[in-house]
């Protein structure tokens, strides 16, 4: 399925270009950046980052106390008001 289509990224090569690692993109924009494109529109953010919660759920990654400040893999946070992260 295509999830933005400013960029024409769908949304199996958003899964394949998250992987475990400091260098794992966190933000839709991330995500595009590592997808060789940037972020047009911002339409697509939301499922993007509903792609990389449902990513981070599948693995069953939770982050420990002790990992939490250097973990690539911490929860996805939700965009702040008025920013299309």
């Amino acid at each position: 399925m295509i999830v933005c289509s400013c960029n024409v990224l769908s949304d199996r090569a958003v899964r394949a270009c998250l992987h475990r690692g400091p260098d794992c993109p966190r933000t839709p924009a991330q995500v595009q950046a590592c997808l060789g494109c940037s972020p047009k529109c911002g339409r697509c953010a939301r499922t993007i980052r509903n792609i990389l919660q449902n990513a981070l759920d599948e693995a069953g990654h939770a982050c420990t106390a002790t990992c939490a400040s250097s973990c690539s893999l911490v929860k996805v946070q939700p965009a702040e008001e008025g920013i299309a992260a």
